[in-house]
């Protein structure tokens, strides 16, 4: 038997491939398919599954167009409606893959098909178990995704099934079993994962908060709905596409992937309310980008940003891209269901420049610029609260990033302030949010916090009143 876990960083999100015998088996397959079926080839084996372990909200599965370019079968769990051929498993049911059994173990919770799918080898070995969004590294799935598809159900409801899903299906199994969950530290469809993406079902016994052995079920579900935030404004619409079906990806990029002169970028961009989607690094953003653009950089965590901030996926999209990243960029985009790109800039901003088009810039400074003038001005902070509360500047605001929109009334707009992250990365992202929005009046901090932490600038940390003596 092989089994390889395929992990995508910048969504943080791991399919599966199991092979044995010359037959294979995929498992939470990502939008772009081809690597999977290259994959087989190689092995000279024939893909016969596709297991879905529930309705992704955080992208479009490669289910669909992988079914369609291998004949394979679309396997969910118990409950599942899909609006395409699919087997809608029995809790229990099992699947053949060469040697390798695939068992269906449905497992409520994170949503109501939830289903996670244990793996016994060749010689009859329990190996692992593949456990979607109901089971993660030091962490389990939120339990309110799902609210909007089913009248009447509510994140309490869906945490008593995940309380019974996890004491009665899956902590009973060995401890030797190897937990092969669906995404890793970074995605938000878990509060705290661990940066390791597998680990022994023994060790999670012993470290994962959801599976301490002593947890009544009221303690479980405060802790579980403790702390969560909105999930994305996208989430529910990758849901639909993974449940009603999709356009081709091959058709997307034969659409999106469209060289365009500056003269013709312009006129698309005021024509038909375009955004325009600059994925350069920050510092070439910083430095000189179109007015009105939004930065989004390709080298961070771009398809959750860009879901995160970008409302509506059917918004049409004109990318400026760094030289040969054009397909990589449209490929990302789609792999969060953003499928409207219009183009991309052919030679990128110099073509722009050349034809006689302005051009804007941030404000920045340095770290050490930063530290003779931080105190006169206002200072507003772009982590998220946990980043902020655990060490931020002396008197600054926090605005996180991910709540720009909803919390833009509360950004300085008659005065300057300065804005900093981390790094740098998100700091810039809002910088060209609000310059979209008129605000002209931020300064931002280069390097961010890991600057900022090298200067005598004073840090303090948010102190819980219940500490306090």
């Amino acid at each position: 038997m092989k089994i390889e876990q395929i992990y995508t960083g910048c969504i943080a999100h791991a399919a599966y491939y199991i092979e044995s015998n010359g037959e294979a088996a995929i498992f939470d397959p990502l939008r772009e398919v081809q690597p999977y079926i290259d994959k087989a080839t190689k092995d000279g084996s024939k893909i016969n599954y596709i297991f879905e372990t529930h309705f992704h909200a955080d992208f479009v599965s490669g289910h669909i167009d992988l079914a369609q370019k291998t004949g394979a079968k679309i396997v969910y769990g118990p409950t599942a409606k899909p609006n395409f051929d699919a087997i809608i498993a029995t809790d229990g049911q099992e699947f053949k893959v060469g040697g390798v059994t695939i068992k269906a173990i449905h497992t409520p919770g994170h949503t109501l098909e939830s289903t996670c799918y244990l793996v016994t080898d060749e010689s009859g070995k329990q190996h692992g178990i593949i456990t979607g969004d109901t089971l993660f590294i030091g962490d389990v799935g939120r339990p309110d995704l799902a609210q909007e598809l089913v009248e009447d159900l509510t994140q309490e409801v869906l945490a008593n099934h995940l309380y019974d899903s996890l004491r009665n299906k899956i902590m009973p199994l060995s401890d030797d079993l190897i937990v092969y969950p669906n995404h890793g530290a970074g995605s938000a469809c878990g509060k705290n994962m661990s940066k390791e993406t597998t680990d022994t079902l023994g060790n999670q016994k012993k470290v994962n908060y959801a599976l301490r052995a002593d947890m009544t079920r009221e303690e479980f579900i405060a802790e579980l709905l403790d702390g969560l935030t909105p999930p994305p404004a996208y989430f529910p619409q990758n849901v639909m596409m993974n449940i009603q079906g999709y356009e081709s990806l091959e058709n997307i990029m034969n659409k999106a992937n469209k060289a365009l002169s500056a003269e013709e970028f312009e006129t698309i961009a005021n024509q038909s309310e375009a955004l325009i989607l600059d994925v350069r690094h920050e510092n070439d953003f910083v430095k000189e980008h179109i007015p009105g653009s939004i930065f989004i950089g390709l080298h961070g965590q771009f398809a959750p940003w860009v879901g995160a901030l970008i409302r509506d996926t059917k918004q049409p999209i004109l990318l400026i891209t760094p030289d040969g990243m054009e397909k990589e960029t449209i490929t990302r985009l789609s792999r969060v269901g953003f499928d409207n790109t219009l183009g991309y800039l052919k030679g990128g901003l110099n073509t722009w420049k050349i034809a006689g088009f302005e051009t804007d810039t941030i404000d920045s400074i340095s770290p050490e610029e930063f530290v003779s003038k931080y105190e006169k001005s206002i200072v507003v902070d772009a982590r998220k609260p946990s980043e902020y509360n655990a060490e931020h500047v002396e008197k600054a605001i926090n605005i996180p990033l991910d709540y720009v929109n909803e919390q833009l009334a509360e950004v300085p707009k008659e005065e300057p302030f300065f804005l900093h992250c981390a790094g740098g990365y998100r700091s810039v992202i809002m910088s060209s949010i609000l310059k979209s929005r008129g605000y002209h009046n931020m300064i931002n901090v280069e390097k961010g916090m890991a600057g900022i932490r090298n200067t005598n600038v004073p840090l303090t940390a948010f102190v819980c009143p219940s500490t306090l003596k």
